[in-house]
């Protein structure tokens, strides 16, 4: 099986994962850590989770970033590893949650960041093909797309992130920026920045990805909105889950 063959068949992998998650999401499952963590579990400590987990979807890119030889493959791979450098060095610095993560998301998250790091960084440095990349606008309309979606959600884990004083424990109602519009506004900006990745790189391998996350977060910002719905009676009617004045 030769190296092309195989990352596309990794892409086509990825789709069909994801349309498996959204359905079992969307039939009510809830995946076992954050709130819906019940059960007493292995856990490494949050920060040391999220700099391990991370690190593939930025060091393999890396590496491919530096071998490769064309200025369309790699600025498509600046934008993955701006992201998952602030994913992976960034965030573990800033997280306070409290709670640790389960072994088996740990493991499985790396699981998924090692696979998605090599699809993207492979595909990108030695088989990415683009007619006019710089001269077509959705190279730069996605860029912003991209950087849009970035923010968003940043801003939107800060929030979170500040939520609750030290030493506080519960859950509150997020108040501010998107959060004024939708329940899971850090999905949203997400969903957004890998939307715009897609329509920068328009290749399998992109769009796999964006279908993954949309599969994936969608269903679960969903079930956030229906707990904050349940649990705090003077919480916004108004507000949508996850596309605002939308749904």
């Amino acid at each position: 099986m030769d190296e092309p063959f195989f990352v596309q068949l990794l892409a086509y992998i990825m789709i069909a994962s994801g349309f498996a998650c959204f359905v079992l999401l969307g039939s009510g499952f809830r995946a076992g850590y954050g709130r819906y963590d019940s059960t007493v579990k292995l856990e490494i400590p949050a920060k040391l989770a999220w700099l391990l987990q991370e690190c593939p979807s930025f060091l393999i890119p890396t590496y491919y970033f530096l071998s490769c030889n064309s200025y369309d493959g790699r600025f498509v791979l600046m934008l993955f590893i701006i992201h998952y450098a602030q994913r992976s060095i960034y965030y573990p610095i800033v997280v306070t949650s409290s709670k640790g993560s389960p072994l088996h998301i740990f493991f499985a998250a790396v699981l998924f960041c090692t696979y998605n790091g090599y699809m993207q960084g492979s595909w990108h440095a030695l088989f990415f093909k683009s007619t006019n990349f710089f001269s077509n606008p959705l190279t730069y309309i996605g860029t912003a797309v991209f950087f849009l979606g970035m923010i968003i959600n940043i801003q939107s884990d800060s929030i979170l992130r500040n939520l609750r004083k030290p030493g506080e424990l519960g859950y509150k109602i997020p108040r501010g920026g998107l959060f004024e519009y939708v329940s899971g506004a850090n999905y949203f900006g997400e969903i957004v920045e890998w939307l715009g990745f897609a329509l920068v790189a328009r290749s399998l391998p992109s769009v796999a990805f964006a279908i993954f996350t949309i599969s994936n977060i969608g269903p679960r910002a969903i079930q956030h909105h229906r707990y904050y719905l349940e649990k705090f009676e003077d919480y916004p009617k108004n507000r949508k889950a996850i596309i605002p004045f939308v749904y």
